[in-house]
């Protein structure tokens, strides 16, 4: 099957409640909440894949292996908005230079500025201290 290509048509986050995540993400990124579905609440698509939240069984355990990288004019200023969210900064991160965030179920995301900045041979960023 040569010339067939697969596109990202959804993200899923497991969760222990998808409402509750939802919400939180709904109001970061500016998608409403647009069905429930058994386990699955999801957000209205946007240009981009699908987000849904699915529900399961027990906290999440250990470091995400995937993350989110979102972009912002201003992401120290964004910080404040996802803490009063319910989500957190997570320190243990600080050294990278980066902005690295929790959502309410300890999810890690990156907040990182719209336009380029500079990453050093280590992979440290620099744009907190600018």
């Amino acid at each position: 099957m040569t010339g067939t290509r697969m596109t990202i048509r959804d993200l899923i986050i497991d969760c222990q409640d998808p409402e509750r995540l939802a919400s939180f993400w709904a109001e970061l990124l500016g998608r409403p909440i647009g069905a429930r579905t058994g386990p699955y609440v999801w957000l209205v698509r946007d240009d981009g894949p699908g987000l849904g939240f699915q529900r399961v069984e027990g906290p999440r355990a250990g470091k995400n292996r995937v993350h989110f990288d979102l972009a912002s004019p201003d992401p120290a200023a964004e910080q404040q908005r996802i803490e009063a969210l319910g989500g957190r900064r997570l320190p243990e991160y600080a050294a990278g230079g980066f902005l690295v965030m929790a959502d309410p179920e300890g999810n890690e995301f990156c907040v990182i500025p719209e336009g380029s900045f500079e990453l050093d041979d280590d992979g440290r960023a620099d744009y907190l201290n600018r």
